[in-house]
């Protein structure tokens, strides 16, 4: 079956996929002659803390465009909270978070208010979301910054309010891009207590990042997405026997391994 033939309905799909918090099988997505996925099959199970990785331009960006409803595969299938990302975006939508790479803010809102607006976007009362974004707010201690305008707000604030308000509903997936990029430290441990905090309640990660050290540390299980192909997916100890890696490779060992293989880029700079 085609990705424009599968029923709309706000029932879940069926069959394959059931009982995943996300699912694909054959994703592909082309850009003119470019394919920027290729075959993708994925299973994440959920409330799992579930990191995907790989060189720039592999294909993971695009891979949560797809899985979030921002694009539409060029071909296969792919259901995340048990719902088709095509014929049911909407119930997709409904049950997801998502923090882009770089959020698109209304600079002209107060954070205060960026997030009370995400809030009554997925439902909630205004009371309801003005006491979320209150909590949220003051935990990602935003709480002194909260009621001045995004457009004054540093890379790392912005962050945190995309976060908030990427939360503030409790959604089943939360899709996270890069999101510990241009955050300090003391703001970083900060976000990963709160996305800790979410995984205990029961919600999955579905998480991308350059900092492997950081991937290491929270996710459950990981895949590797090289040329728009998963080449690698599991724990880190079964990613460890994939590359052929000893009991302390770091995965950042085991990435370089799996995307270089054998190849050794040798640095022969003479006049540096």
């Amino acid at each position: 079956m085609s990705v424009t033939e599968r029923p709309l309905s706000g029932v879940p799909v069926s069959g394959d996929g059931a009982g995943l918090a996300i699912w694909a099988e054959g994703l592909v997505k082309h850009f003119d002659k470019v394919q920027a996925v290729n075959g993708l099959d994925l299973e994440v199970k959920s409330g799992e803390f579930f990191g995907f990785v790989g060189p720039n331009g592999a294909g993971k960006t695009t891979t949560i465009k797809m899985l979030t409803g921002a694009l539409r595969p060029t071909a296969g299938t792919a259901r995340v909270a048990g719902y088709d990302v095509v014929s049911q975006t909407l119930e997709v939508k409904r049950r997801i978070g998502v923090m882009p790479e770089e959020p698109t803010l209304y600079e002209r809102l107060t954070g205060r208010e960026f997030v009370i607006f995400a809030g009554q976007m997925h439902g909630l009362t205004r009371a309801e979301a003005a006491k979320r974004a209150h909590d949220l707010l003051e935990l990602m201690e935003m709480g002194a910054a909260a009621d001045r305008l995004i457009v004054d707000y540093s890379h790392g604030m912005r962050k945190k309010v995309a976060l908030s308000a990427a939360v503030i509903h409790a959604p089943q997936v939360l899709f996270l891009d890069e999101p510990f990029q241009g955050v300090d430290a003391v703001s970083g441990r900060v976000v990963r207590e709160v996305l800790r905090l979410m995984v205990r309640r029961g919600a999955t990660i579905f998480f991308t990042s350059h900092i492997m050290e950081t991937v290491e540390r929270l996710c459950d299980r990981m895949a590797v997405i090289d040329h728009g192909r998963i080449i690698g997916v599991g724990t880190l100890e079964t990613l460890r026997a994939r590359a052929a890696e000893g009991a302390h490779a770091t995965l950042e060992d085991v990435f370089v391994r799996l995307v270089r293989g054998d190849e050794e880029e040798a640095v022969n700079l003479e006049w540096l």
